[in-house]
């Protein structure tokens, strides 16, 4: 049983601390994200608007699943540092071509026009999963 506290002990700091880089990351990409958007996402979803929070909530996602896989692969906290912030600039750029790619988007949203949402969903969530094998790899 010592040997499980023992083991236990060694590696929490390293969970701890890898968790909470890759937390972190997943925060600043998100803000980073609402940012660039043409829409205030938090408004528009603060007065119900459906197509606004899947969008947010695809983008989250899309963002934290390279972070994931990352994570998984990693084998120091610099190592996730540095492969976690190229997944999210890959996904921050992905997001802005598909957002200027894709007409009046933006627009669509604020409108609460669920497939517009549904589809900037799933180009999100497709990237994220290329560029989660991409770093796992």
């Amino acid at each position: 049983m010592s040997g499980v506290f023992s083991s236990l002990m060694a590696g929490l700091p390293y969970l701890v601390a890898h968790f909470a880089a890759s937390l972190g990351m997943l925060l600043i990409g998100t803000l980073i994200y609402m940012r660039i958007t043409a829409h205030d996402e938090m408004k528009l979803i603060r007065e119900g608007n459906a197509a606004a929070a899947l969008s947010l909530a695809g983008a989250v996602l899309g963002l934290a699943i390279p972070l994931a896989f990352c994570l998984a692969a990693s084998v120091s906290l610099l190592d996730i540092l540095i492969w976690g912030t190229v997944t999210l600039v890959i996904q921050i750029l992905v997001f802005r071509v598909t957002d200027l790619a894709i007409r009046n988007l933006s627009t669509r949203i604020e409108e609460g026009e669920i497939g517009a949402a549904t589809l900037l969903v799933s180009i999100k969530l497709s990237v994220a999963a290329l560029n989660a094998a991409a770093v796992s790899g």
